[in-house]
C-alpha cells in the first residue's frame, strides 16, 4: 500500500506541474494533494507543519491566480468586458485545437472584450496585453510553486526511501 501512495503521490505532483499551464486543473492544490497523499504512507511519519505551510501556500495561489491576471487587465486600462473576455478566451485556447490556444486564447479574448465594449482598437490591444502579461506571470508563479512541491517531494522520498523498501 506504501508503494501504491508513493506513486500516486508522485502522480498528483505531477499533475500539479500540468496545471500549472492547464486551467482545467488547480496545479498548486493537486501537487499539495500529492504532498498529502506521501504523507499518508504509514512509513512516512506525518508532519503537520510541512503540510500546512505548502498547503497555506497552495491556497494563496489559487487566490493570487484570479487576482494577478485582473491586475494586469487593470493596470493596462483594461475593462470588465476585457477580463470576461480574457477567461472566455482561456477556455476557448484549451478546448480549440491550435498551437498555443492556451496563450493566445486570453489575448484575443481581452482584445474582443474590450471592442464590444466599444473602446478604441489601440485601447483594446494595451487591455488584451495587460491581461496577457497577468495570464504569464500567474502561470509562472504557479508552474514555480510546483517545481517546489515536486522538489519537495523527492526531497522527502529521498528521506524515506529505505523505508518504503524494507
Amino acid at each position: 500500500m506504501d508503494l501504491f501512495l508513493l506513486f500516486l503521490s508522485l502522480l498528483l505532483v505531477l499533475l500539479g506541474i500540468a496545471g500549472s499551464f492547464l486551467p482545467v486543473l488547480p496545479g498548486p492544490i493537486t501537487g499539495w494533494l500529492g504532498l498529502l497523499t506521501f504523507h499518508l504512507a504509514k512509513v512516512v511519519p506525518m508532519n503537520y507543519t510541512f503540510l500546512t505551510i505548502t498547503f497555506l501556500v497552495a491556497a494563496l495561489m489559487i487566490i493570487l491566480d484570479y487576482i494577478i491576471p485582473i491586475m494586469g487587465t487593470k493596470r493596462y486600462g483594461g475593462s470588465k468586458y476585457g477580463m470576461i473576455g480574457a477567461s472566455i478566451g482561456l477556455v476557448v485556447g484549451l478546448i480549440a485545437p491550435i498551437p498555443f490556444g492556451v496563450i493566445i486564447g486570453p489575448f484575443v479574448g481581452a482584445f474582443i472584450g474590450e471592442l464590444l465594449k466599444k473602446s478604441t482598437t489601440r485601447n483594446a490591444l494595451r487591455s488584451a496585453f495587460g491581461s496577457f502579461l497577468g495570464f504569464l506571470a500567474s502561470t509562472f508563479m504557479k508552474f514555480i510553486v510546483s517545481m517546489a512541491f515536486l522538489l519537495l517531494y523527492l526531497w522527502k522520498t529521498y528521506q524515506h526511501w529505505h523505508l518504503f523498501f524494507n
